[in-house]
This record gives structure tokens, C-alpha cells and sequence, in this order.
């Protein structure tokens, strides 16, 4: 089995050569993200990495706790960076440092594939996500505490129609593996990629 680190490594560097080939337009869209730019998440993926201890203590007082104000704070924080400079940070960082490199990598890895979708979806570049990094995203994304995929999926049972993968039990509701981890990080687009009779009980819990 490839370790996570390197499956976060290797998301990493797809990512920036994906954001390399995008145009300036493209750079500026929206995306799945509420109210952020390509540009806005491109940053977020990597805007913990450069923190100390001390750096990222300070980022969440100022934030006052609260995940929104703190992630938005980091977006702010790179927001004069040029496309080339965000994408020549996030090869810098390819291997996960302080808060990103928690649980061997696996939270770089697994916000780094759902930000990457919020991406993809949203201009329409669709891609085929390494089955064994797909397979870990969606065990971590269960329990991850500011995904909570469990949670979301509650009452219902995901079968991933494209890899040996499932959680849960109850009514199924089934779908590529890339649109279930979507749809446990709340992001109501991938419902349309989804079907099952569960599929109603998971679409009131997004």
C-alpha cells in the first residue's frame, strides 16, 4: 500500500499541473465553494502549511474559532499571489507540513481531492482519481471532523459503484466513488450523479 504521505504528495502535484493549464478567466470563476474563486481555493489547499505552532494559534484566535472566518483569513492572507506563484507554492508544500500533514497526510490529501472537484465540477475538466487515494479519502472523510461524512450519510447505505467501497447501512444510494466523497463533504451537486432509494434521506442531510 502507498503511504499517505505520498498519496498526498502526488494529489499535490496533479493539482498544481491541472491549475497550470487553466486560463486567467478560468482562474477567476466560481466554483463549488460558496462565495470563493479557483483562485481562492487553490490557496486555501496549501494556506496552513507555512504556519508554525504559533502562526497557526494566532490564525484561529483571529478567526475567533470559527472555521469559516479561519479558512478565510488564509485565503486573504495570499490573495496578491500570481497564478504561478500558488501553484509554485503548493509544489513547495507537495508533502503536507503542520495542520495539512495530520493523520499521516490523509487531511491534506482528502481536502486537497475535495477542493480539486470543487474545481473540476464547477469548469467542467472532469478526471480519473487514483483509485487507492480515492479509497482513503473516503474512510477519512467519515470521520473527519470538518467534513463529518458519517453524519451526513446517516440512516443510509454508500455503495461506490466504481471501487470496492461502501459505508452504512439503511437504503442505498449509489455512485462513483468522486461523487460520494462530494456528497459527504456536502456539496449538493453530486446528488445528480447519485441514485438509490436513499438518495431523498441523503439529499436532506446536505
Amino acid at each position: 500500500m502507498v503511504p499517505t504521505t505520498e498519496m498526498a504528495r502526488d494529489e499535490r502535484e496533479e493539482f498544481a499541473s491541472f491549475l497550470d493549464g487553466l486560463t486567467p478567466e478560468q482562474w477567476n470563476s466560481p466554483t463549488l465553494c460558496e462565495m470563493w474563486t479557483v483562485r481562492d481555493v487553490a490557496i486555501h489547499t496549501v494556506s496552513y502549511d507555512e504556519l508554525s505552532a504559533a502562526g497557526l494559534v494566532a490564525r484561529f484566535l483571529k478567526g475567533r474559532l470559527n472555521t469559516d472566518r479561519i479558512n478565510a483569513i488564509g485565503v486573504a492572507d495570499y490573495a496578491d499571489r500570481a497564478p504561478e506563484q500558488i501553484t509554485a507554492m503548493i509544489r513547495a508544500h507537495a508533502e503536507p507540513h503542520g495542520l495539512t500533514g495530520g493523520f499521516g497526510g490523509k487531511i491534506a490529501l482528502t481536502d486537497g481531492m475535495i477542493h480539486q472537484q470543487d474545481i473540476r465540477r464547477s469548469i467542467g475538466i472532469l478526471r480519473t482519481i487514483d483509485p487507492e487515494r480515492l479509497r482513503t479519502a473516503l474512510d477519512f472523510a467519515r470521520f473527519a471532523p470538518t467534513i463529518r461524512g458519517a453524519w451526513r450519510a446517516r440512516g443510509v447505505r454508500l455503495v461506490a459503484s466504481d471501487l470496492d467501497w461502501s459505508h452504512g447501512t439503511g437504503p442505498e444510494v449509489r455512485g462513483t466513488g468522486e461523487a460520494l466523497l462530494m456528497a459527504m463533504a456536502g456539496r449538493r451537486a453530486a446528488l445528480d450523479d447519485l441514485d438509490g432509494p436513499g438518495k431523498a434521506q441523503l439529499a436532506r442531510h446536505i
